[in-house]
Order: structure tokens, then sequence, then C-alpha cells
């Protein structure tokens, strides 16, 4: 008996050879031309609407990509492009996707005349690798204890953004919280964690120069009594804890069976008793604050409050952490297992303040936190969600720089620069990949001509003076100063940025563009939607082997 074979009909489509080619090229184009006007000082903003219905005002690439709902998977790609960037060095988000969309826009015409990918990418490794090389040479060292260097450096990196206006604030808070979450790690190297140990509050209310950065943690939260507990205590002894203190409920469904009327009152005084030596186990270490992730009865409460302990209940896990990092405690399981080193004794001061319609706790001034909080004052939440996107950015960039203390050159002069000395490098690349790896060059400049575009100057003039001016490789610093559009010295002007940055664009655009043009099939294995009404499809047959060999499976 033949074994029966199952054929699908209909249900995979494909495409297939330069078509495929040609449609991702379009799709990634339209993807970069839709952030393009958003590079540089003088940039467009975007305003969208997202799914629940609010605004977005906002010239950060990531911010406006990651709002757009595309269905091609090659313009989905590129997206995914600006979120690795934004996660890896947080700053270029836009860079590398104008710079993706030009790798694969000069390859469309190498595709057209039945160049083979592989080739094109082996160009544009080759062009890459002279980039990375180029971009080291040029590169110059900082010493991140210079203040005013860094300041300058971070203030140049976040001058494309909205907050620009506002002068030195958001860069000043940057850095100083940077420099308190860094932790040496030896040899040189310095770790500054981001995500978990810096905390951006924003209130609404105030000017946006009443932000600042507390050292030390600000949570929401208010103590559990306010009548009873103190809301200003000096110096601190913060016990941190995650475990309950309250009578543990059983972990299924607990019957217990009473007998007596005194054993009712029996199991309430062992549910006292318990809750009881919880707390005379804290409280022998005389503490100030005790914080728990989890519940606090009210007996427990009313024995701290008599002891004159203030107590917070329910707080985050992170903002827990938080607290640790700042005051020095550490967090405890279990009561029991409590020891005096435990105990927090670096904050300055625990307060609580109303702010707005609501209460905020203060643990600041500690001695030597290694966690803070940013707390971000501004007239609308439109406004405060954009500083804070800025301030990740430029969080980030600070971040960089005590990793890998290099600039190089903003402005497009690093582009400018790269492709003039791959154009003269062209000429030494053997056989047909010569081509390719010219028109890398060439797509480079995208940059420098996208800063000329949205400065509203003569872009052929501006870039036909700066071509000249790297042609002769006097000076590697010559670019566009992004608010006027004059060729300038960028060293002069402190138009910078860092070296991470660049070399994480470069990087993530030409492998981008790489994996893109070697895709030469896209099979859609998805059902179609049938219209309402209309004929369901027939279900699969069941064929024998012989009469599928007469078919085929794949229609061209």
């Amino acid at each position: 008996m033949q074994a029966p074979v199952l054929v699908l009909k209909d249900s995979l489509k494909r495409e297939s050879g330069t078509k495929v080619h040609h449609g991702n090229i379009q799709a990634s184009k339209a993807v970069a031309d839709i952030i393009r006007t958003t590079l540089g000082p003088r940039s467009m903003l975007k305003m969208l609407l997202d799914a629940s219905g609010g605004i977005v005002v906002t010239n950060d690439g990531n911010a406006i990509l990651r709002e757009l709902d595309i269905a091609h998977p090659a313009a989905k790609s590129m997206i995914e492009l600006s979120r690795t960037q934004d996660e890896e060095v947080g700053d270029g988000t836009t860079s590398v996707i104008v710079l993706a969309g030009e790798m694969l826009h000069v390859a469309e015409a190498f595709i057209d005349k039945h160049y083979h990918p592989t080739v094109i990418c082996r160009a544009y490794n080759k062009a890459l690798e002279d980039a990375i090389a180029v971009l080291d040479k040029i590169a110059m060292t900082i010493d991140v204890k210079d203040r005013a260097t860094m300041l300058g450096l971070v203030k140049s990196c976040i001058g494309t953004k909205f907050t620009s206006q506002f002068g030195d604030l958001i860069a000043d808070l940057a850095l100083d919280a940077t420099t308190i979450v860094g932790v040496d790690l030896g040899q040189g190297l310095r770790e500054v964690d981001i995500k978990k140990y810096i905390k951006v509050e924003k209130v609404p209310g105030g000017q946006l120069e009443d932000s600042v950065v507390l050292k030390g943690v600000m949570i929401n939260k208010d103590v559990i009594a306010p009548g009873k507990m103190r809301r200003k205590i000096f110096n601190p002894r913060i016990i941190l804890l995650d475990w309950p203190l309250e009578y543990k409920k059983g972990e299924n469904q607990t019957n217990a069976e009473l007998l007596k009327e005194e054993d009712w009152g029996d199991l309430l005084q062992l549910e006292e008793e318990y809750i009881e030596s919880l707390c005379v186990q804290i409280l022998k270490f005389k503490p100030d604050v005790v914080i728990t992730e989890k519940g606090l009865s009210d007996l427990a409460c009313h024995y701290f409050s008599k002891a004159g302990v203030s107590g917070m209940r329910r707080l985050r896990k992170t903002d827990n952490n938080r607290i640790a990092k700042a005051c020095g405690a550490v967090i405890v399981n279990r009561p029991d297992e409590l020891h005096q080193s435990d105990v927090g004794t670096g904050a300055g001061i625990f307060e609580v303040k109303k702010i707005g319609d609501e209460f905020f706790a203060f643990i600041v001034d500690c001695k030597e936190p290694k966690a803070c909080t940013v707390l971000l004052r501004g007239p609308s939440k439109d406004l405060l969600n954009e500083v804070e996107r800025n301030l990740q950015d430029a969080m980030s960039v600070a971040r960089n720089i005590l990793k890998n203390p290099k600039l190089g050159p903003g402005g497009g002069a690093t582009q400018l620069i790269v492709s003039a000395t791959l154009k003269q490098k062209s000429s030494s690349v053997e056989g047909i990949e010569k081509w390719p790896y010219e028109a890398a060059a060439i797509a480079f400049e995208a940059i420098p001509r996208t800063l000329a575009q949205n400065c509203g100057v003569n872009v052929i003039r501006t870039m036909t003076a700066l071509q000249g001016k790297h042609a002769n490789g006097e000076n590697a610093w010559i670019g566009i100063d992004g608010n006027t559009g004059v060729i300038t010295d960028v060293k002069e002007k402190k138009i910078w940025d860092a070296y991470n940055v660049k070399a994480q664009t470069f990087k993530t655009a030409i492998e981008a563009a790489c994996l893109l043009l070697r895709i030469d099939d896209i099979v859609s294995g998805m059902k179609k939607k049938h219209p309402p009404g209309a004929k369901a499809p027939s279900k699969p047959q069941v064929e024998t082997e012989g009469d599928a060999d007469n078919e085929q499976i794949i229609p061209e």
C-alpha cells in the first residue's frame, strides 16, 4: 500500500529574484524617508497618534519608528535597527536608518546590472573595515574627569534634540546621574547601569529649571500611619525587607475546627504573638525606617508607631534595590536573619513631601550613593515625556564616554573624511568589487547631505565645497554647523560625537544592508483572509504518492 502524502495547495506564496531585492530596497528607502527630516539640530518634529489615542511629539528616530505599524518584512527589519542602536548606545537612531537606506539605494544599480548580492556584500564589508580604521585614526581621547569637556560633548550630542533650547540643563542632569551610579571595575574600566540604578520621576507642575538629580531615591509612597509615624528623620537607620509583616495565610484552603469559644481567642492570640515576635526581632536593631516589598499589618504598624519607627509597605522590587544601593542597606528575606551590617546608615535624611496632590518619600543626601533619582518638573506630560527621552539619550552618551573615552568629529565631518578616504582607496581594489566599494563611499555622504537639506541651505554648493576640502585631506574636522548650515571647523565649534555611537552606526547600517541584499526569496505561509459570506477554502487533500509526483507543490 502506498503511503499517503499531504499536499498543501495555494498555502505558500513565493516571490523571488530581482523583484524581491527591489521590493526590499524600496521599503527600506521609505522607512529612511520618514525620519530623514528629523536629523540635525534644525530638524522637524513628528506628531504621532499612539494606539491608545495619546499624542507623541518627538524628533527621536526610535520613538517615531516604534509607533509605526508596517507590514513589509524588510521595513520591520529596518525599524529593528533603530531599536538596537537605542539599546546599545542610545544615540544615532536616525543616522543608522538614513545610512542603511542609502547603502541599499546605491546597491540598486548593481542589482539591475545583475551583480551577485554576495559580491556587493563583500565590497561593503571591506568598506566597513576601512571606515572603522579611518574612525580609529581621527578619534581623540579625552579626560573623563574634565567636567567642562564632558559637558560640552554631551551637550553637542543632544544638540539635535528638542531640549537643546534649554541650554546645559539636560547635559548637567545626565552627567551628574551617570557619575553617581558609575562603578570602577579596575584596569580603567567603568560600569554604568542606567536602567537599574537611575530612576526618572516625572512630576507635572513647576518649571523645567526645577529639575534636579537627587543623591538618593524618591518613591511615590507615604508612611502607613501619617499621624503616628514621623515624616522627617535625619541620619535614619533603614531596614529593607522582602517579607510580609502580617500573619501568613495558608497556601491552599485551610480549615480549622474549633470546639470551644476560647479556642478562637487562642487562634487570634497566636497570630498576634507571631506578628509581635517579627516586630521584636526587627526593633532590637533600633531602626528609624522599615520598608517592605510585601504587606504590613495594622498590628505591626501599631508596634512600629509605638517604637517611633516609620514604616512603608508594598514597594516595588526595583525601588527597593535602588534604596539598598543608595543607603548601603541589604535586603533581608527573613527578619530572623537580620544582622547589624544589613542596616542602612548611609542616608542623610528621610522625608515625606507633598508635591501637587501626591506624597513622595525622599531618602536623600546619601554619603556614597550608587543609585539616584532624576526629578523632572515641567508644564505638561507631553513635554516631560520628550524631556525624558532626551535625558535617556544624554545619559547613554555620558555612559559611552565613561566606558570608552574617545570622540570623533560631528556635523557630518566623520562621514565626509571616511567617504573621501574610501574613494581614494577604491582605485586599489581589484576586480568587480571596486564599483560597489566606491558606491559605499558615496553612500556615507548621505548624512552631511541630509544635514544640509534640513538647514535649508543650497545642498549642491555645500556638498561640493565640503568634498573639495576633504579630497585634499587638509583638515578632517571640516563639517557643517547644523544650526546655520555654514561650513566650519567642528573642533572649534565643539561639535563632537562619541566614538562608540559612530562605530556602532557604521557597523549596524552596513551589516543590515548586507542582510537585506542577501534575501532573494520571500515565502509567506500566512493564510488569506476570506471576506464574510465567501466560500470557505477546501480542506487539504490526501493523495497517494503516485498522484503527488505529478503535482507542483510550490507554483512558480
